[in-house]
């Protein structure tokens, strides 16, 4: 196995010293953080070096020498370097040099033994690969993704060695507060930061942000504390609050805000992005919630939609009524029970009726409840998309009536006709051990099973088409609400500060990385260049995706298509888990 010495491009025209870094044996790759330059007290080299490793638990020594010929080669540098093996003792110990106003580079590697054909060159045995070291520092690998078992162990393989690569330099920090124009007894070279005075600006940010995330952290405490109250847990209040969308995004959004307010650090980059990621998505959020508000006030736009509410609301109530009269005559040419039918119409007429009142009734507080529906709009653009949803629920309640009753018929017919179907073959269903059994029935029982059985058969079209009908406008009304639903959940779960950093800054989430030769001269060691292999834009929202509400529950099209055959209630009567006989 080949050396591989991964070398900062920032050091490559600095001036000849020491290379600092951190020897990997597993992968026989030599980090190269910093370059300590003359002159210089080893005690005090070894000094720095103890104290970051202190700090930042990474083996760090001195692994060679580093000289940039600008001049005319001296003699007694050479030697001096070549010294200062004896001094730090390392194995193996490189050589590394640069020949003057030229890119031919060489590198000896000192006490490295491998196994090569005999005669080969030493420089053969070493590779020098350049990385950028503000980037590596920056950039947070990912782990690859599932591989072929034949490019599996490759894969692994590769990925420890980066990994290693990456964490010596992120973890290596400290290293880096110092450079070559400090005043300090050891003059270092690496990546050097710029914007000390932003820096200073954000570090006086954070002081003054401690004192206002404590106060906020308490007051939403208390909001939550109040919100936990036995009160607000008694059976009608409990039951309104599960059913309501607007109470869980509140309750989504105040657990936001405790997570971005809280004063505990971040314990890993996991969770600092998923900290800057709740924090863009509730900022964007918020910023369109505004923007809504400033639009519903302007230009009188709530009396607008206060005038235009009623009227639409009578016009369905209207179509309802078409729509029940025509299912009351002989819809499509069909041939229905004319008593069932008129008894059903009738019942569903009357409800209309009773809507149509209550729409009326509370036509004069519509315009008041719109206006505080646009104020809730500060909280998020998320929250008036929940209130929306809500209002169109408490609008169609009447349709979801229609069809609880259709439903509830339908369903009872069903298993009517299910029951007596099993008298007929002489089962029965257990209830105790949940399955169908025989038994043995008299001729009464006979008999009138089956004229219950004809009754039922009979009188099946006409409450399969109500259902029919009525659950059609349920599913026009649920789909409404999941469209809303679905734009209130990507705008939670979307990970937008992560997006950003891949739009602008792609370097910062790194799958992996790739290399360009750079030159390969006989009797020369091979130079490679490490460039950063961005995160794709799947990978990125797959991996940083925030947990939505989660308040809906999700049926599969199998599930769904069940339900509604057998005439089950669906979203949002029954939420998933629910058991039924």
């Amino acid at each position: 196995m080949a050396l591989k010495a991964f070398f900062p491009t920032c050091c490559a025209t600095v001036d000849s010293g020491l290379l600092v870094g951190r020897w990997v044996p597993e992968q026989s790759s030599a980090v190269i953080l910093a370059v300590v330059h003359f002159p210089f007290i080893p005690i005090q080299v070894k000094e720095l070096l103890a104290q970051v490793q202190q700090t930042s638990q990474v083996g760090l020594a001195v692994l060679g020498t580093w000289c940039h010929r600008r001049q005319e080669p001296e003699e007694s540098l050479g030697r001096f370097l070549e010294g200062l093996g004896a001094i730090f003792s390392h194995e193996p110990w490189l050589q590394l040099c640069r020949e003057k106003g030229s890119k031919l580079w060489s590198c000896k590697a000192t006490g490295w033994q491998v196994s090569t054909s005999p005669g080969a060159p030493s420089e053969d045995q070493v590779m020098i690969v350049f990385y950028d070291q503000r980037k590596v520092l920056l950039s947070q690998l990912h782990p690859p993704t599932a591989l072929p078992d034949r490019q599996a162990g490759d894969a692994v393989a590769n990925a420890v060695g980066l990994a290693a690569v990456f964490d010596t330099v992120a973890r290596s920090e400290v290293l880096f507060r110092s450079d070559r124009f400090d005043e300090v007894p050891v003059r270092l070279s690496h990546w050097q930061s710029e914007g000390v005075e932003a820096s200073i600006l954000v570090e006086l940010a954070k002081w003054a942000s401690g004192p206002i995330c404590l106060l906020l952290t308490y007051l939403l405490s208390l909001i939550s504390a109040a919100s936990t109250c036995r009160v607000f847990n008694l059976w009608p209040l409990s039951f309104i609050w599960s059913k309501l969308s607007t109470c869980e995004q509140l309750r989504y959004r105040l657990e936001q805000l405790m997570l971005i307010f809280s004063p505990q650090k971040a314990e890993n980059p996991s969770q600092l992005m998923r900290k800057a990621n709740i924090f863009v998505s509730v900022l964007l959020d918020v910023a369109l919630g505004l923007m809504l508000l400033s639009w519903l006030h302007g230009k009188d736009r709530i009396q607008q939609l206060a005038d235009a509410l009623v009227p639409v609301a009578d016009h369905v109530a209207e179509e309802l009524q078409h729509l029940l009269q025509w299912l009351m005559g002989a819809p499509a040419g069909l041939k229905m029970n004319r008593a069932l039918d008129q008894v059903l119409g009738r019942f569903f007429l009357y409800h209309i009726h009773l809507w149509i009142s209550y729409i009326h009734l509370m036509s004069s507080f519509i315009e008041r409840i719109l206006w505080h529906v646009g104020l809730s709009a500060c909280l998020g653009l998320t929250v008036a998309l929940s209130i929306l949803s809500d209002i169109i629920a408490l609008l169609t309640f009447h349709i979801y009536c229609f069809y609880v009753y259709g439903a509830r018929l339908y369903c009872l017919k069903i298993c009517g006709l299910s029951s007596l179907w099993r008298l007929f073959r002489g089962k029965k269903w257990n209830v105790l051990r949940q399955r169908v059994d025989s038994c043995s029935y008299d001729l009464d029982q006979l008999f009138i099973g089956t004229l219950l059985f004809t009754i039922l058969v009979f009188l099946l079209p006409t409450t399969a088409l109500y259902y029919l009908v009525f659950t059609l406008l349920r599913l026009l009304v649920v789909t409404v609400q999941g469209l809303i639903h679905l734009l209130v959940d990507l705008i939670n779960s979307l990970p937008l500060y992560a997006l950003g950093l891949r739009l602008c800054r792609p370097y910062r989430l790194a799958a992996g990385v790739k290399f360009r030769v750079l030159g390969h001269e006989a009797g020369r060691p091979l130079r490679l260049l490490m460039q950063i292999n961005p995160l794709p834009y799947g990978r990125v929202v797959h991996t940083y995706r925030l947990p939505s509400c989660g308040c809906h529950p999700k049926h599969s099209w199998s599930s769904l298509c069940r339900k509604l055959f057998f005439g089950e209630l669906i979203y949002p009567w029954r939420q998933r888990g629910d058991k039924q006989d």
